[in-house]
């Protein structure tokens, strides 16, 4: 069609889906426009977005509620972040959920891809409450994700409750962050093409493993770091969280049109990359358990942020 953009393309042809990854007013109405059908929030966003339009902000919950009518239920939704400096609170973080869980029926509750985010997880889901699992960013986490997932839809049917659903979250860019400090500090023999398919092979490894065993949970990729975030996903069965930046990207450059999910990230890539043990217990399936996700580098680095340039200057606002 004439005009069309990179995104057009990728929405209208392929299974890929895309959310808005930002809560400000402005830039939500637009990302709306170009075909977004749900929104990825963080304490960092929701910060910017209640200092910037506390006064008349609407609300995403409200604005997304045609999309999740229109589609029964099965996107539409926007996300609320449980205080990430309770990551392994489970006390805490589950009366959080329910409290987000009331606001709007739209509400998918953000908990943290850590041992006790993974048990709120599987009650939320047995409760109902539909769940976007973040601070993610590894093969073993969107794994154990996914089997909490399950197990949280066996009890919720067990108790003929309709269970929440789940998106799991890969942060691929946080990954290849993480991975390139760890190179650039050890030295590792790595170049920066083999960390820039650091996050697209985990990424790759873990759809396959979904759709062998077709699990119900989506795989939600954020925190892009360039196109190829995208291009060499497209055309996979997952919802990519965009933010407003990397939308103008996709909107005015011209980038190949083509599905690009099945090819895999070159074998000698992800041989150096083996080299580094923190890339090893990313990219197998048992590279880490759950007790060990917490500690995880990425882990750390993004719940510290999550705290100390989100959460903390949102209890400013009460």
């Amino acid at each position: 069609m004439p005009n069309e953009t990179y995104l057009d393309w990728v929405i209208r042809n392929t299974r890929t889906k895309w959310w808005h990854d930002s809560a400000a007013e402005a830039e939500l109405d637009l990302g709306l426009r170009r075909g977004a059908i749900g929104v990825t929030t963080n304490p960092y966003l929701a910060n910017i977005a209640l200092g910037k339009d506390r006064g008349s902000w609407a609300g995403p919950a409200a604005k997304l509620m045609p999309v999740f009518e229109e589609t029964a239920g099965a996107m539409g939704f926007v996300c609320a972040q449980v205080n990430p400096g309770r990551a392994g609170d489970r006390d805490c973080m589950l009366p959080m959920a329910r409290r987000f869980n009331s606001w709007a029926p739209n509400i998918a509750v953000k908990l943290p891809a850590t041992a006790a985010g993974l048990d709120v997880l599987e009650d939320c889901i047995a409760e109902g409450i539909t769940v976007t699992c973040t601070v993610s960013f590894t093969v073993p986490q969107v794994v154990a994700i996914a089997e909490r997932h399950l197990a949280g839809i066996r009890r919720a049917r067990e108790k003929g409750i309709e269970p929440g659903k789940c998106f799991a979250v890969v942060m691929i860019g946080r990954l290849d962050d993480f991975l390139r400090e760890v190179a650039h500090d050890n030295g590792a023999a790595v170049s920066e093409e083999d960390i820039r398919q650091a996050g697209l092979a985990a990424t790759k490894r873990a759809y396959a493993i979904y759709q062998e065993r077709r699990y119900p949970a989506i795989l939600l990729v954020a925190a892009l770091r360039g196109h190829y975030h995208l291009t060499e996903l497209a055309g996979a069965d997952i919802v990519m969280s965009i933010a407003p930046a990397y939308q103008e990207i996709f909107v005015n450059q011209d980038l190949p049109r083509e599905e690009r999910m099945h090819i895999p990230v070159p074998p000698d890539a992800i041989e150096r990359l083996m080299q580094m043990p923190e890339f090893v217990r990313a990219y197998e399936p048992d590279g880490m358990q759950p007790k060990d996700f917490v500690g995880f580098g990425s882990t750390q680095r993004t719940l510290c942020q999550f705290c100390d340039v989100g959460w903390k200057l949102m209890e400013a606002f009460r």
